[in-house]
């Protein structure tokens, strides 16, 4: 498609979606909830087209050599849609935010000073592969009064234009704008290009990708970005763990689904208990097929190990790799997580409070867990119905991105013939 047509499509989407934002902006809870409801009923009801449509892609990323965790990524089920259709309707169930008082106090003078949560406007979401986003994005945007123009990578080109369309049509059938859901059809990467410049009518942009791609967004955006940056997960077992349940932790941190960004990328653990816990874990991760990357202390217990390097610390593998590392303490662990860490989700698997307390304070990170699994920093899991991303920027939110995170504050003033003195 010439330059020209796409700026014009793009333009007219982003214009477009800011008209609608206005309608959806004021809309009650009941029409907002009404058409969530129509659109996870036509999740439903249109299976079939979108795993056709599903299928194309996933075919497609397979002949041009992708890999596994990125086709993993890319892939639709019958179950997996019908996770899709759950979490719009886990949304629809979730308080409005949009009109909620923060804070009201009186003044002296009499007036009433509050803070109120409303919608941003239009939310710009540029994603790459994950195709079941596309419903996650549209369902929290509704929900929270905002417009969304929606650009997913051309990997899941066709699953994205079917989903988009089935949600669209759902907001149409509640009596709302269509435009309100735009979708950007184009594969070619200047429809990006042009997004990013389109900060008269687009008042966030969210990325969600790979390093290089969210760096892109961040340096070329005219308005406010929002970043889901690379998830390089730790989890650090402390000396005195429970060595049953650090094992599963550590597990499911790594196997659960490997190929998602709060999976654990580096395991850690207290030298006083490698000689105890690594044979033990590492049975079960050789049953699970992940390939272990040791340092020497850890080739020293496991020799079956693949020698670490120094990238391997600062890698997100995306996949059934792990690195592993013998660190003294509990300083060290946090050192290591300074140094390499992407700020996502950091986890420690200990007994004792007081270090328990020195990590949750000193470590960097939107979610920090106490004997849990890194898996579980999801909008999903956080009882919000489903997320837009995981955001390790600290302004304006920070974690989980649920229907909240997407409003913003305007100051209510309540007088009675008030003046300034």
């Amino acid at each position: 498609m010439p330059v020209v047509a796409i700026r014009e499509l793009v333009e007219g989407r982003a214009r477009a979606a800011r008209e609608a934002g206005r309608t959806l902006a004021v809309a009650t809870t009941r029409a907002k909830n009404e058409a969530l409801g129509l659109m996870a009923r036509g999740v439903e009801e249109e299976m079939v087209t979108i795993l056709e449509a599903n299928r194309v892609d996933v075919e497609r990323a397979r002949d041009q050599g992708h890999s596994r965790a990125f086709l993993d990524r890319l892939t639709l089920t019958e179950r997996r849609i019908a996770d899709v259709a759950l979490g719009i309707r886990q949304v629809a169930a979730l308080p409005d935010p949009v009109g909620a008082t923060v804070r009201m106090e009186r003044r002296p003078n009499g007036m009433e000073v509050g803070r109120v949560r409303a919608p941003i406007g239009v939310i710009g979401f540029i994603y790459e592969s994950r195709p079941n986003v596309t419903a996650d994005a549209a369902a929290l945007c509704v929900k929270s009064g905002n417009a969304v123009v929606l650009r997913g990578g051309r990997e899941a080109l066709e699953s994205n234009t079917v989903i988009a369309a089935i949600l669209a049509r759902g907001l149409e059938k509640a009596g709302l704008p269509a435009e309100a859901i735009g979708f950007i059809d184009v594969a070619d990467r200047e429809a990006v290009e042009v997004l990013l410049g389109l900060d008269r009518y687009v008042d966030l942009i969210v990325p969600r990708g790979g390093e290089a791609f969210i760096r892109m967004v961040a340096e070329r955006a005219t308005m406010p970005v929002l970043k889901h940056d690379k998830g390089l997960c730790h989890v650090f077992v402390d000396a005195g763990a429970d060595l049953g349940i650090a094992t599963e932790i550590a597990l499911n941190a790594k196997a659960q689904r490997p190929s998602v960004c709060n999976a654990m990328e580096t395991l850690l653990v207290h030298a006083d208990i490698a000689a105890e816990f690594l044979p033990r874990a590492g049975a079960r991760f050789r049953d699970a097929g992940v390939e272990l990357r040791g340092c020497p202390r850890t080739r020293a217990v496991l020799p079956w190990a693949v020698p670490a390097t120094d990238e391997d610390w600062a890698t997100e593998y995306l996949d059934l790799v792990l690195a592993v590392r013998v660190v003294e303490g509990l300083d060290a662990a946090i050192a290591h997580i300074r140094a390499y860490g992407s700020g996502l989700a950091e986890a420690i698997v200990t007994q004792d409070y007081d270090r328990a307390r020195r990590f949750v304070a000193e470590v960097d990170a939107s979610c920090v867990l106490v004997n849990a699994s890194t898996r579980l920093c999801d909008g999903h899991q956080f009882g919000m119905g489903a997320e837009l991303g995981i955001s390790t920027a600290k302004i304006h939110a920070r974690g989980p991105i649920g229907v909240e995170e997407l409003t913003t504050t305007k100051f209510v003033v309540l007088g009675s013939g008030q003046l300034r003195e």
